[in-house]
């Protein structure tokens, strides 16, 4: 089980990197009491593989609870419960920016005075600060950053896995998917709804298929279409994205569509993807 403690300084980026574990299969919970840790990784091991990544947020908000957190990370220690301590960093002109920028005070300043606060939390975290497993300042990132650094600390190095590919058929007669992040228009190849003996069929079977795909066109339009998905792929990767979805479409979603899904669905298995099918209108008139 990976068991992750992420906290740091107020306005360095605790909420982000929540987001981002959370996106790559990690159970969070944000601002557990510190006295409550041990009970609950109590539960989570006990849990018999049905929770194996868990993040637990905790800051100074919890106040007087935070007093306790050393406590119970002896305790987890005590139990032989293993854990990480993720601690989020920021230099302090960069922090006095963020809470300017969105009017909001530290939650240990007095009288607005943000630098003071950010000194007595530093102080307090100090201890924590020093145990930790993995630090990062995140004064030169953006969100984006963030969560790359966040996919690869702990992803263990398998950055496709982040992503999940749903490839999808349609007819343009029935509209274009909502959800679609790329979508190509094969009307341009040769339709099987002329050949009277294929009309009923669809891109499912292999005389569909073999037909569409007997034209060089067909042959040059999906090499260029891997060439393009080879490309793009990283890009979102890299960029954090988490689904993307490639539509496919032809006139009635039957023929030709459903023909160069499968061919780029068996591709992107090929190429150990996480990628899902659909088959949107293919039994529809």
């Amino acid at each position: 089980m990976k068991f992750i403690i992420v906290t740091g300084l107020s306005g360095a980026g605790k909420s982000e990197a929540m987001k981002a574990l959370e996106d790559i299969g990690f159970y969070c919970v944000d601002n557990l009491p510190p006295t409550l840790i041990s009970k609950f990784a109590e539960i989570c091991y006990q849990s018999k593989g049905a929770i194996e990544k868990i993040a637990l947020g905790i800051d100074i908000r919890g106040r007087s609870f935070f007093n306790d957190l050393n406590d119970s990370l002896e305790m987890l220690e005590k139990f032989g419960y293993e854990y990480e301590i993720l601690f989020l960093d920021c230099s302090d002109n960069i922090l006095v920016k963020r809470y300017k920028m969105t009017r909001r005070n530290h939650p240990l300043a007095s009288n607005t005075d943000i630098v003071e606060g950010i000194k007595k939390e530093r102080e307090i975290l100090k201890e924590l600060k020093e145990r930790s497993n993995n630090i990062i300042n995140t004064s030169n990132m953006k969100p984006r950053d963030l969560k790359e650094e966040i996919n690869k600390s702990y992803t263990s190095g398998d950055t496709k896995s982040n992503l999940i590919i749903s490839v999808t058929s349609f007819g343009f007669k029935h509209g274009i998917p909502m959800d679609a992040d790329l979508v190509f228009d094969v009307r341009f190849l040769p339709n099987p709804y002329y050949i009277e003996e294929l009309r009923e069929k669809t891109g499912e079977e292999e005389i569909v298929r073999e037909y569409v795909m007997k034209s060089d066109v067909s042959i040059q339009f999906f090499e260029k279409l891997i060439d393009m998905v080879n490309f793009l792929i990283p890009q979102y990767i890299k960029e954090g994205k988490n689904h993307l979805v490639i539509a496919i479409g032809c006139t009635g979603g039957r023929h030709r569509s459903v023909t160069i899904s499968n061919l780029l669905y068996d591709f992107l298995k090929e190429k150990n993807y996480s990628v899902l099918k659909k088959h949107r209108d293919h039994t529809l008139r």
